[in-house]
């Protein structure tokens, strides 16, 4: 028997972005490992990925095209070949698109990070096609418009220097569950005398581990921002170097600090004043030292009405205390912007020839789907492809996306490796290859490395890539641009940009031997400023954000959802509620994965003891958690991890894998942050009470 190794790349919405080493014996995967020699993953994975080997064998594997033979939502299928599969599609858009193309629409996201597998062949079909566009926005966008407007684009402190940090502020994320390989340089960092502290509503297992956890109420982290500066500014504790060189508006955000003092701070934050000016004291004696002080972001802090303004806020106060002078202080959100990937090769928005379809944004599908044509809206949504994703779960304001895909007159098409929630509501149901299975090229959003993926296996049943499957679709449909025949390799080969300067060295065929090739960026990136803003520097006063008719200067903007912003919803639904990611689960993916789910349990709702007692609610208890736009049931932790009027969901999970059949996002809402079009998970008010015990349905327990 012999065995080798294939380099990959790990695919899925993760910071990490892991380097994977895949033993092949005799033509199947028996173990996927991480690289040991690829200096952020070194040789550590999470536990979802270690078993991916399983993940890709799993009996449950879509392995053949399917036809739907039930009522929508039913799950009741039957096989068909690909060549049937493909002449039903292409038949169906060839009709929607001779009344109105912008009557299809793509659904995709983050199910692979693969600059191939993701939107490179995909969206070449669509643009041909002259499909509405997809307003890709259900995570980052919020934080990743404030953040470009202060710093000019998603680039910052290196992982790889974390551990040398004096002190790390983690802010607005738990890294044990979602960004492993930074926590173990925090970890490190801790080891070597630095202070750790979380900055969150919820007592993580992170925020368990740092020195010091301040637990501020959903969506007032643009406030504390704002009296962090009001306590450097009064104690000058300032590098006026720094900002006297490399920034831009300081006047102006002195004038608008100094109305934030600590006890309007510490009251719209609902902590304390003293936890106010000891962290800016902390933040800014450190760096006065000379000593490196980072701040890691995460999601979290801006799934809120005013998410983008709250990393903008954020975003300025290394400059402020000189931070970025250090390769270890700064402050990373992500990294993605680093990288020079050349998107218009891959995607080919030339394709469109001049037109200009519509936008659908991915957060308002289930509003969306349920319009009518109209002058404003355009025409109704007649057929939804969906890769990628799995809206049916992860959308918000479920019940509400559930009608969408319920319409008998809509046709979906969904591409999958399982019968996820969103399977059940296909029309024509495809299955996907898996990493194993595919070539694709990876950027990362946590570390600086080009990733390339190798196939180690040829694809299970009959599972083909999403590149295959637009390519004959692509061809059923008459399209004869000489686009649609590039292989996968000549694909990856055109991912980033050879000639910029970050990477001149990058190859192709080289990458594909070694897996991974660190982008050319100096250790500290903005020491000297030039930041990619349109001044070149940090930009306190932004004056692209005035022309786009947003506030220039950091500010505050209250939640949709709150006693403070809005009382009287809050008389009726008095509990903020989010719903971060399970440790076991990412996004959806994994949810199916029965030891991953055991470990889980089943849906939870982590409630403070005030509030549990209130409402005669015991731990263990079973609790319907709802407001006007729907409800779902969890079994109660009663727990002071949750802050009093705080109630916590982890998600997310399948709907179908839940004792009700629903999930947390029945009472998230699809109102849009204050930039970026990005929803507002984490912007909602509830209310609990105690209801009868609901038991899983044991016939949908599928094992590994």
């Amino acid at each position: 028997m012999t065995a080798t190794q294939v380099r990959a790349t790990c695919p899925h919405d993760c910071p990490d972005t892991c380097a994977l080493l895949v033993t092949v014996e005799n033509g199947v995967a028996t173990e996927v490992k991480g690289d040991p020699e690829h200096p952020t993953t070194a040789g550590v994975l999470c536990t979802k990925v270690a078993r991916y080997v399983d993940r890709t064998y799993h009996a449950d594997r879509l392995l053949y095209p399917m036809r739907r033979v039930g009522r929508k939502g039913e799950g009741k299928f039957e096989r068909i070949s690909w060549d049937e599969a493909l002449d039903t599609i292409a038949t169906r858009l060839k009709g929607i698109a001779a009344r109105d193309p912008q009557a299809i629409l793509p659904y995709s996201y983050a199910g692979t990070m693969g600059l191939v597998q993701g939107d490179s062949m995909s969206l070449r079909f669509f643009n041909h096609l002259g499909a509405s566009l997809l307003d890709r926005t259900i995570c980052a966008t919020a934080g990743a418009t404030g953040y470009k407007y202060t710093i000019g684009g998603s680039m910052g402190t290196d992982i790889e220097e974390f551990q040398n940090a004096k002190l790390i502020l983690i802010w607005g994320g738990n890294p044990i569950a979602s960004n492993l390989h930074f926590w173990m340089r925090a970890q490190e960092a801790k080891r070597r005398g630095a202070t750790l502290v979380a900055i969150d509503p919820y007592r993580s297992l992170t925020a368990e581990k740092c020195h010091q956890h301040i637990a501020l109420l959903p969506g007032t982290d643009a406030a504390l921002a704002l009296g962090m500066m009001h306590v450097l500014i009064q104690e000058d504790l300032l590098d006026h170097d720094y900002i006297g060189k490399y920034t831009l508006g300081f006047e102006d955000l002195k004038a608008r600090a100094l109305e934030w003092t600590p006890e309007r701070t510490a009251a719209t934050c609902g902590i304390t004043v003293e936890e106010v000016v000891a962290l800016a004291r902390l933040y800014g004696q450190t760096a006065k030292r000379g000593e490196a002080a980072a701040i890691r972001m995460n999601y979290g802090l801006q799934r809120v009405r005013g998410g983008g303004m709250s990393v903008r806020n954020i975003a300025c106060l290394p400059a402020l205390v000189g931070a970025w002078r250090h390769p270890a202080g700064g402050v990373q959100l992500s990294t993605s912007g680093t990288f020079p990937t050349d998107r218009a090769a891959l995607q080919r928005p030339d394709l469109l020839k001049g037109r200009s379809p519509r936008t659908i944004n991915m957060t308002t599908i289930g509003d969306d789907l349920l319009k009518e044509a109209s002058p404003e809206f355009g025409p109704k949504i007649e057929a939804v492809i969906v890769y990628n994703a799995n809206p049916l779960a992860i959308a918000p304001d479920s019940s509400q996306v559930q009608r969408g895909f319920e319409r008998e007159d809509l046709f979906t098409v969904v591409l999958e490796h399982f019968r996820t929630d969103s399977a059940d509501y296909a029309d024509i149901l495809l299955p996907a290859t898996t990493q194993l299975e595919h070539v694709d090229a990876h950027l990362a959003y946590g570390h600086l490395y080009m990733m390339a993926n190798n196939a180690a296996v040829a694809p299970v049943g009959e599972a083909k890539p999403n590149t295959e499957f637009f390519r004959l679709l692509a061809a059923r449909m008459g399209f004869d641009d000489p686009c649609f025949s590039e292989s996968d390799d000549q694909l990856a080969a055109q991912a980033f940009n050879k000639q910029d300067a970050r990477a001149v060295h990058f190859d192709w065929e080289s990458l594909k031997r070694k897996g991974w090739q660190k982008l050319n960026m100096p250790a500290a990136p903005f020491a000297e400023g030039g930041f990619p803003t349109p001044s070149g520097k940090c930009e306190f006063y932004s004056s692209t954000m005035a022309r786009d008719g947003l506030d220039p200067v950091p500010s505050y903007t209250a939640p949709y959802e709150s006693a403070a912003s809005n009382p009287e919803l809050a008389a009726r639904y008095p509990l903020a509620m989010i719903s971060p990611p399970a440790r076991n689960f990412l996004n959806s993916t994994f949810v199916n994965v029965q030891s991953l789910r055991a470990t889980e349990g089943e849906p939870h709702l982590d409630i403070h003891p005030n509030d549990a007692a209130a409402r005669g609610i015991a731990h263990g208890d079973m609790a319907r958690i709802f407001n006007d736009r729907g409800s779902f049931v969890a079994r109660a932790r009663v727990t002071d991890k949750a802050r009093p009027g705080l109630v916590v969901g982890l998600s997310i999970w399948w709907k179908k894998l839940s004792s009700d059949g629903k999930n947390a996002n029945e009472v998230t809402s699809q109102r849009l942050t204050d930039m970026g079009r990005a929803p507002t998970f984490y912007d909602t008010l509830v209310q609990v009470e105690k209801t009868a015990h609901a038991t899983r349905d044991s016939t949908r327990d599928e094992t590994l």
